[in-house]
């Protein structure tokens, strides 16, 4: 499942981050072309806002092969969104949940995921934090917080699919950042994986940079 309800707001654009052009192709595109070319026999669900559907196809006229895909319309958050996205898939499945605008992701690093989701039932790619961190406090006050305990969170988070698919009957709560919170309430154990440096999220105009700087050094996969 390829998440992609941003609105770009961030980007200070009229048009979706999405849908922003890298490399002379949608940032989407690389993102889905990534999951094609990684699990060819796949089946892709496409989660986008109900006012950009009409716009997929400026990413779908890239393809020269058919892509298998549904797409959802999303809801108000992503835990709706996502819950939309579940709502076709069988409990017998390994569920993949990706950001949209995460086009750098690897082949290895999506059966890497895959491989911890089959052995542990569910499964985070993650990166140790390389820069000092401060917890902002009362009075404006900082307190350092030791980085090594400390790990920024990636997608695609890997589940099995009687893991996954109960967890998100539940109530959404605000607590729920992202598929992995939503599993650990009700106690799964979600496991973590190496991530990628690369695999970054484009949600800011220098994001979109780095990006441009990958696909230039031709270290986008």
């Amino acid at each position: 499942m390829i998440v992609a309800g941003g609105q770009g707001t961030r980007m200070g654009m009229a048009l979706p981050k999405q849908f922003l052009q890298l490399g002379g192709k949608p940032i989407l595109y690389h993102t889905v072309a990534s999951f094609a070319r990684a699990l060819p026999q796949a089946h892709i669900v496409l989660v986008l806002p109900e006012q950009d559907v009409s716009k997929l196809q400026m990413v779908l006229e890239h393809f020269t092969d058919r892509i298998d895909m549904t797409v959802v319309t999303g809801g108000s958050t992503r835990f709706d969104s996502v819950k939309r996205g579940l709502q076709s898939i069988p409990k017998d499945s390994i569920i993949l949940v990706h950001d949209g605008v995460r086009p750098f992701v690897s082949d290895a690093l999506i059966h890497r995921c895959i491989h911890a989701a089959l052995e542990h039932g569910a499964a985070i790619p993650s990166l140790p934090v390389v820069d000092s961190v401060r917890m902002l406090g009362q009075d404006d006050q900082f307190a350092p917080v030791d980085r090594n305990k400390l790990r920024i969170v990636q997608t695609p988070q890997a589940f099995r699919g009687d893991i996954l698919l109960p967890a998100f009957e539940q109530d959404y709560h605000i607590d729920f950042t992202d598929e992995a919170t939503v599993v650990e309430s009700l106690q799964h154990k979600v496991w973590l994986v190496e991530g990628e440096r690369n695999n970054i999220k484009i949600t800011t105009p220098e994001d979109l940079h780095l990006a441009e700087s990958i696909i230039a050094q031709g270290k986008n996969f």
